[in-house]
């Protein structure tokens, strides 16, 4: 069996690597545009906010591993645009711009997401940069050694905006940050995304929501952010304002797109061909709260559908339930958590959400070191499953939000939620932890 597969990020070289464990005579061949493969982009602001430290420790495995310890045909610099669905080979050309045909048995799509850029003046401009991929993170990195700058502009509020914040303050840099939506956070209550703006400004950061960006142009020895109504001076212009599916290719051969214009996928992650799979931040999923299809790119479900996709592929049958969205940041001292669905997005799906926004501790009242947490709570007054969580604190959180995403997959009512014993010792939060408190309040609503 010829089994292809385009991207050799985190769902492809997971598919790849689990496939050649199970079937040791498998032809695995990988074709991947850039020169990178296996590497943690989530680490990507931090990595940048140290300047002692290389990208490449971003990377979890070099490319000539795969190919000497594995035997997988790893092909980098390898661009496919496109898919002949009734020969079954993918095309395209190679590192010196030949063509290239691969057959295949069966094909995964691992594209990814690419950042989106505005089709506006000045945003080609070599000091604007989106960070998406390890050659983006290197880029910046190296415009920051190679230059002195002083200013830099964030365009969006999103969470690698607010990481590469904290990442760019830290190397001392003047740092404004602009988005066209009012709200910083629109997900959260407003309540808790003033606590978020609260700890930018505090550490320096200017925010301007509220206010679109019309064009990028040199100005002086550096650049000028210009907007309606505001104009911000930079040398570095980070772009943050969100990602697409990098679904083209699919589309163009005829297979079913979906939310967002991801490729559509079932549970065993097959798409509208039986035999092409799709996974990853180009494919959608499953919401395990509305049984609705969404797409929120997450790390976890691209390695997780990787699998999923080789053991199909090898004849051991695969399903994934799906995505709770569950998601966590930090934005210098606070940690910013959720899981599931807000009231809003819960009223879109037929339920009947009831809300509670509670603030309790991150350890026993008397022991040392407590400080707030916040936590926003949804059920549906209905059926009275849980339906999702928001929290942030300066500690406690990042972990503490996995307890209602496993509810959440469980499909506990907020009551069984309420019950659960969940542990404590005064280090660690109070007798009643935030979770149950905030449980035991809703219920009182609903």
């Amino acid at each position: 069996m010829q089994f292809v597969i385009i991207g050799a990020d985190a769902a492809g070289m997971s598919a790849a690597s689990r496939a050649r464990r199970s079937m040791a005579d498998m032809e695995i061949t990988v074709l991947e545009k850039t020169g990178d493969v296996s590497y943690s982009a989530c680490g990507m602001p931090y990595n940048i906010g140290d300047q002692n430290r290389k990208i490449e420790e971003l990377v979890v495995r070099q490319a000539q591993v795969f190919r000497d310890k594995q035997g997988i045909n790893l092909l980098t610099g390898h661009c496919v645009d496109h898919i002949d669905i009734a020969s079954k080979t993918v095309s395209g050309t190679d590192t010196t711009g030949a063509a290239v045909s691969v057959a295949y048995d069966k094909l995964l799509i691992a594209t990814g997401a690419s950042p989106i850029i505005p089709d506006l003046p000045g945003f080609d401009l070599p000091a604007v940069m989106p960070l998406k991929i390890l050659d983006h993170g290197r880029r910046i990195k190296a415009f920051i050694k190679k230059h002195s700058v002083r200013k830099a502009v964030i365009i969006g509020m999103g969470y690698i905006a607010l990481e590469m914040c904290e990442a760019l303050r830290e190397l001392g840099m003047e740092v404004n940050m602009v988005k066209p939506r009012p709200i910083l956070l629109p997900w959260m209550p407003v309540e808790m995304s003033d606590i978020v703006r609260k700890e930018l400004t505090n550490r320096g950061a200017a925010l301007f929501a509220g206010h679109t960006v019309q064009k990028i142009e040199p100005y002086k020895s550096h650049l000028k952010v210009v907007c309606k109504d505001l104009d911000l001076e930079a040398d570095l212009v980070i772009v943050a304002i969100g990602v697409t599916p990098n679904s083209q290719i699919a589309g163009d051969a005829g297979l079913t797109l979906g939310t967002a214009k991801s490729i559509t996928v079932d549970r065993t992650l097959q798409t509208s061909n039986p035999h092409i799979f799709a996974a990853g931040d180009c494919a959608d999923a499953f919401h395990i709260v509305s049984n609705q299809k969404t797409w929120i790119p997450l790390a976890l479900r691209a390695n997780r559908a990787g699998w999923a996709v080789a053991d199909n592929v090898c004849g051991k049958p695969s399903r994934l339930d799906g995505i709770a969205g569950t998601a966590v940041f930090k934005v210098f001292d606070l940690q910013v958590a959720r899981t599931g669905l807000t009231a809003s997005e819960a009223s879109k799906c037929d339920f009947t959400p009831v809300e509670i926004l509670v603030t309790t501790r991150s350890r026993a009242h008397a022991h040392p070191g407590n400080t707030p947490i916040k936590v926003h709570m949804v059920g549906d007054r209905s059926s009275g499953r849980l339906l999702g969580v928001q929290m942030l604190g300066c500690e406690g959180v990042a972990h503490r939000i996995n307890g209602p995403a496993v509810a959440l997959h469980a499909k506990m009512t907020v009551e069984q939620f309420s019950q659960t014993d969940l542990a404590y010792a005064p280090p660690f939060g109070p007798t009643w932890d935030p979770m149950l408190t905030a449980a035991n309040q809703l219920l009182k609503k609903m």
